[in-house]
């Protein structure tokens, strides 16, 4: 028998999607918090961002060599793997495991990581915890830690299910964490040991007995230092307040141990002196949940309360040099005939029939509106030019009318494309699917606009050397000039916009992006469109990068100004905002969204996940 075919793209992000989806329903039943809900692979009360609480409430700690599929933390590729982006930042697909589908094991794994987060939501007093926290990092996250275990030790007993995933959950972080031979350290060992009695006592759950030998030695040590406090745990686990009192004292000696360690390991010469390594390798056996102190790309996606001050701080150094053209500026007349030529060829041979795709995003955005009356009824609303008859014939019952309801498509459309680098290399699909499906909301009658973004330049152009010849001030803001490209605008037929959107296939008119300040711009133009309703369709593969921005402020800029720039739209419900993910999956940034996968795809199949899009928008 032949292997398993491996799932594609689009498989395993709509199997995570609804994977998630379930979970956070299960999260609010189990928290009775209805405000909860996932943002890609991030869990939010309203707009505040919730912690992850303890370690073993990470799914993807259930395989080492390569993250599993994870609802709460995104991690960056390797730089070997990114570099198949070029000059763009890459975004691994929920930071999930694409060799295989979630198994019954992983959605345990799942269940048992939501089903300790609503526990903590729903036992512990947040605002309580954080005014007791010690003031020391190591000891604040033991403290973090052990009151997890007190909410997950206070499940129901009519909930034995729960109880079980926990279970599994933290069965799973702990043999994670021992094939990754984090255990072989003095600090790790004591950790590890730490975690396993202090839940083993407060949850009054065995320990696992593949690990009482390993942990054995370093528990005998431990019980005179915090054995009074670890049996006081579990009695007191019904009053927060007297709980920490003991949870504190364990959390003060765990953190002297683990201080002691590291400066034993420094002095044999197994330790870096350097205090930023130190913290590193500490995050890496005991990872650091606290907002602020994370690292990596799950920082960008994951502001907390400071989320609104952070966006509010976008800045731009200048924008003397940004500009908002007409693509066919960009390109020869003579050159924009050939990609014309190339580009029709392109969607002859799609096999899709613009005057059908045409009825079916008229089916899709077109709602029931009065267009005209029908008179002579037998009910319905009294017709004033016959009451003259109903007087001369009192019989007359055929005095009434009702409108006539048509379906009109009374929408304005935005196509906006990232332009940069690295999405030349879907643009042999993505363009003709463009013109086709541009052409078939012009035939449906949606007022249509199709624009891109991109900069003037590579690594900051004019821009930054304005910068350098400023002194380089400290957090400058967005350091490139801006190219906004209009391929075709709302008064242009798709006829009259055909040189323009030709120019799709002219490979250097592909530079970098800053997203937000493109979402922002296409949504203006949006707003000065007259329709009952208003789309957004974002096309992009990644996540936003201009080198020199990042470079000169930090490496998250950009993505937040993003995640602000869509959150705001969101809200304000004036614009139904989509986005479409080549090969990867934005649902970290925007709420509605979808995966196409153009190695696995035709032409044809890819437009129907976009309709598809469109339906599931429309009836939010």
């Amino acid at each position: 028998m032949g292997a398993d075919p491996v799932p594609t793209i689009q498989a395993q992000v709509r199997r995570q999607q609804r994977l998630d989806a379930l979970c956070a329903a299960t999260l609010r039943a189990l928290s009775a918090r209805r405000e909860v809900h996932t943002r890609g692979p991030h869990w939010y009360a309203g707009d505040t961002a919730l912690p992850s609480f303890a370690p073993h409430l990470h799914p993807q700690a259930v395989q080492v060599a390569k993250p599993l599929p994870l609802a709460f933390v995104a991690v960056p590729l390797d730089p070997d793997v990114a570099g198949r982006l070029p000059q763009r930042a890459a975004v691994w697909p929920q930071s999930r495991d694409t060799a295989s589908l979630p198994d019954a094991a992983t959605v345990t794994s799942f269940r048992g990581a939501t089903d300790g987060i609503a526990l903590r939501l729903r036992f512990s007093d947040a605002q309580l915890h954080r005014h007791l926290r010690p003031e020391r990092a190591m000891a604040r996250r033991v403290f973090d830690v052990l009151e997890q275990y007190r909410a997950e030790s206070l499940v129901p007993a009519q909930w034995p299910g729960v109880r079980s995933n926990m279970s599994a959950r933290f069965a799973a972080w702990s043999h994670a964490f021992v094939a990754a031979r984090l255990h072989e350290s003095a600090q790790g060992l004591l950790l590890l040991t730490v975690a396993h009695i202090s839940r083993a006592r407060v949850t009054a759950e065995p320990v696992d007995e593949a690990l009482q030998d390993m942990l054995e030695a370093t528990r005998f040590g431990l019980a005179p230092l915090i054995g009074h406090a670890l049996a006081a745990l579990r009695r007191c686990r019904h009053d927060q307040a007297l709980y920490a009192q003991h949870a504190l004292a364990i959390a003060q000696v765990v953190a002297d141990l683990a201080d002691s360690a590291l400066q034993a390991a420094d002095k044999a010469g197994k330790a870096s002196p350097d205090e930023n390594e130190e913290e590193d390798a500490w995050l890496q056996i005991w990872v650091d949940f606290e907002a602020g102190e994370e690292n990596g790309f799950a920082s960008a996606l994951q502001a907390r309360d400071a989320a609104q001050a952070q966006a509010h701080s976008y800045r731009v150094f200048s924008t003397r040099y940004d500009r908002e053209v007409r693509v066919t500026e960009l390109v020869r007349p003579a050159q924009l005939q050939e990609l014309r030529s190339q580009l029709d060829l392109s969607v002859r041979t799609s096999g899709v029939s613009a005057a059908r795709l045409a009825r079916r995003l008229q089916a899709v955005l077109a709602l029931p509106q009065i267009d005209g009356w029908e008179s002579a009824q037998d009910s319905g609303y009294v017709d004033g030019r016959r009451l003259a008859q109903l007087v001369a014939k009192p019989d007359e019952h055929r005095v009434f009318r009702m409108p006539q309801r048509a379906p009109r498509a009374d929408v304005a459309l935005s196509l906006l494309l990232d332009c940069s680098g690295s999405m030349k290399q879907h643009m042999d699909k993505l363009a003709p699917m463009v013109d086709l499906l541009t052409r078939a909301l012009d035939m449906a009658g949606v007022t249509t606009e199709l624009l891109g973004y991109t900069t003037n330049t590579w690594n900051g152009g004019r821009l930054l050397r304005d910068w350098r010849r400023a002194g380089k001030p400290a957090q400058p803001g967005r350091l490139n000039e801006l190219c906004h490209m209009v391929f075709k605008d709302s008064a242009q037929s798709w006829r009259r916009s055909k040189p323009g959107m030709a120019a799709l296939l002219k490979a250097d008119i592909f530079r970098e992006c800053v997203d937000g300040e493109a979402l922002r711009w296409a949504a203006e133009r949006l707003r000065g469109q007259d329709a009952q309703r208003r789309i957004l369709v974002v096309f992009s593969d990644g996540s936003p990068m201009d080198g020199a921005t990042v470079l000169a402020n930090d490496t998250h800029y950009l993505d937040r100004d993003l995640q602000h720039s869509a959150r705001q739209l969101e809200r304000e419900a004036l614009i139904e905002l989509c986005a479409v993910g080549l090969g990867l999956d934005l649902s970290a940034y925007f709420a509605r969204s979808t995966v196409l996968d153009f190695e696995n795809q035709t032409v044809a199949q890819a437009l129907g996940d976009v309709l598809a899009l469109l339906a599931r928008s429309m009836h939010r």
